[in-house]
């Protein structure tokens, strides 16, 4: 059967099955093919799957989309398309979502609507129902059976310890991870049974082998490299996870280190909650934007607010101590677990990432937990043992 052709200056209704089979004769003056959008546009669309932005202009002459000619007078007024394949329902390919002019999506493909992202930046559902699983299991632990959170802290250690130096490595700073982990487990342990000076034994140990083993990691013969740096690291991280954790078992090892425990854990988790609460609600006044920007002044009253009622009610109820004690307890953990965040936010920041770790879902890594927890604890540790 011969094919048809358009007489000059008219657009023949498109053919079911024909789309894009008509070629167009380049530069015939006021010619279109028979698919209501010229085979040019059919062609390209189906090479490259684009479509010409409805109510743009392209020069006679000048190469089209997919390399052919587009005749100057293409564009159909008042913005609309320039061909009716879309209303006779034979579009040939889809449209871009940000074409101007041009709606996105269509009516077989109707857009998905974006998920609108929480304020807190968080899996809120996930972030709650795993931080109430860890708080439900610490609470029965330190309530029943005290010592086996010695065992939990030095396995919290060990996976923070470990986080942490796989991100540092990544960024090219070589902490030893061996002498790291077990010299982390060495000063947790040996503070149940030594206190204070099994904790002093094992840190000034580990920190001497972290340096003579980082100064022949590559062999006898091989010149270190970055040497001060890696080994500073190395000493911060140390001191950062294990050492301050050690504090949490110096206090379990009182007669009632499990209520001091439980006192300093409630604490931290009012400071969080209260921050979280008032951020969310009344937060305007960005705190320290350059190191992390969703902290606000606001969340930071919260914060105050919050501990310094949960540090009035534990102090007296648990401990059996002054109610001032727990008003300072309460404002000095605020400040040191903001602290311990902020110090978490600069080293995430200069490493460029946003979590330490995926164990938790929700909250990021241990450490990320940890952060404010383990300063906290140090703070805990001192306020407690010299009042009470």
């Amino acid at each position: 059967m011969a094919e048809e052709t358009a007489a000059p200056g008219a657009v023949t209704p498109p053919r079911e099955g024909t789309a894009g089979s008509v070629p167009a004769t380049p530069g015939a003056p006021g010619s279109e093919s028979s698919t209501g959008g010229g085979a040019r546009d059919a062609e390209s669309q189906g090479a490259a799957g684009a479509r010409i932005p409805a109510g743009s202009h392209t020069p006679a002459g000048s190469p089209g989309v997919g390399g052919s000619d587009t005749p100057a007078d293409a564009s159909a007024a008042g913005g609309a398309e320039s061909t009716g394949s879309d209303a006779a329902g034979a579009s040939a390919g889809p449209r871009s979502a940000n074409a101007p002019g041009v709606e996105s999506g269509t009516a077989d493909s109707p857009s998905i609507p974006a998920v609108p992202a929480s304020k807190a930046g968080r899996n809120l559902p996930a972030a709650l129902g795993v931080g109430f699983g860890l708080g439900l299991s610490l609470i029965a632990i330190l309530l029943f059976a005290p010592k086996i959170l010695i065992g939990v802290i030095a396995a919290a250690v060990a996976v923070a310890t470990w986080e942490v130096a796989k991100r540092l490595r990544e960024a090219d700073v070589l902490v030893p991870r061996i002498p790291l982990l077990l010299g982390g487990q060495a000063v947790i342990w040996l503070a149940w049974p030594f206190g204070p000076q099994g904790v002093l034994g094992a840190f000034g140990a580990t920190a001497l082998t972290v340096m003579v083993w980082r100064l022949f990691d590559h062999g006898l013969r091989a010149t270190p490299r970055n040497y001060l740096r890696d080994t500073a690291i190395s000493l911060f991280t140390l001191s950062w996870i294990a050492l301050l954790a050690a504090f949490a078992v110096l206090m379990l090892t009182e007669d009632d280190g499990n209520l001091r425990v439980l006192t300093f854990m409630i604490l931290v988790v009012c400071s969080d909650v209260g921050g979280y609460v008032a951020g969310v609600l009344f937060g305007k006044h960005p705190m320290v934007p350059h190191i992390s920007p969703k902290k606000s002044w606001e969340g930071f009253g919260g914060s105050l607010v919050f501990c310094v009622i949960g540090g009035l009610l534990t102090v007296t109820l648990l401990l059996q101590a002054n109610s001032m004690i727990g008003v300072l307890l309460g404002v000095a953990l605020v400040l040191v677990a903001t602290s311990g965040d902020l110090i978490e936010s600069q080293v995430k920041r200069e490493l460029g990432i946003k979590d330490m770790g995926t164990l938790l879902p929700g909250h990021g890594g241990i450490m990320d937990r940890l952060d404010s927890m383990l300063p906290s604890a140090f703070v805990a540790w001192l306020v407690l043992t010299a009042l009470l």
